[in-house]
Parts: structure tokens; C-alpha cells; sequence
């Protein structure tokens, strides 16, 4: 039997690399790397999304690779309070929350924002079921 360990990387289609450098940098202290002949990637913890721009994807890609069509879960170390305050300053709008939801490893704590390209971008603290925050 197969055991996955974790997720090296995802591909994100975007309209413009710049915008999306630029939203991910400032909204969540991503770190931009540039790589292999040009291409970009997004680094945050051990992961990164590298990005095709859309109409300029690199060989091989999704069946239909669109902007927008990504709904993905980050968990953050900041607290969540922090992280809306963050946002709030940066003038990023939560679409909703924060609500309890539950995460891969037990119970999370999430918001949701949408990125650039509308993507749902969920941003989550692990909670244990005694945390009331």
C-alpha cells in the first residue's frame, strides 16, 4: 500500500503572477522565489504554489487549467485575531468568518478571504474542543 507523506506543492493558474506576488506577500507573508527558466512560486512553511500564468501554463497542466478555481486551506502559527487584524489593515476583506470547521488533524478555527483571482482562500488555527476562541 501507498503512504503519502505531505504536499510538496500545488499549481495555482493565474491571471497575473505580479498581482498574485503582491496579494500573497502582502496578505500572508508568503515569500516569493523565482526558479527553473523564470518560473515562480510562492514559499510559505514547507510548501509552495508555483504559478502558471493563464494562457502561459508550463507543460504538463491541469485538463483546464482557470484562474479562480482553487479552494484551499492554510494553516496559520499567528492567531487568528492577529491575522484579521492583518487583513483588516491591509484592507482585505473576510468573506466570512471566523467559524469552526474541521480541519485534516482534528478541529480548526477558520476565515475566509478570496484572493485576486476570486480563488476561496481559508486561513485556519488548530483548536482543540476545549479552546472557546
Amino acid at each position: 500500500m501507498i503512504k503519502i507523506a505531505s504536499i510538496d506543492h500545488v499549481v495555482l493558474t493565474v491571471a497575473s503572477i505580479e498581482r498574485t506576488c503582491d496579494f500573497y506577500q502582502r496578505a500572508l507573508g508568503m515569500r516569493v522565489e523565482q526558479f527553473g527558466g523564470g518560473r515562480v512560486a510562492l514559499n510559505f512553511g514547507n510548501q509552495k504554489f508555483n504559478l502558471h500564468e493563464a494562457g502561459k501554463e508550463f507543460e504538463p497542466k491541469a485538463h483546464t487549467p482557470l484562474p479562480g478555481s482553487a479552494d484551499f486551506c492554510l494553516i496559520a502559527d499567528t492567531p487568528l485575531d492577529e491575522v484579521v487584524t492583518h487583513l483588516s489593515a491591509q484592507n482585505i476583506e473576510i468573506e466570512l468568518g471566523p467559524v469552526d470547521r474541521t480541519g485534516a488533524t482534528g478541529p480548526i478555527r477558520s476565515i475566509y478571504l478570496r484572493d485576486p483571482d476570486g480563488n476561496l482562500v481559508e486561513v485556519a488555527n488548530n483548536t482543540t474542543s476545549t479552546d472557546t476562541a
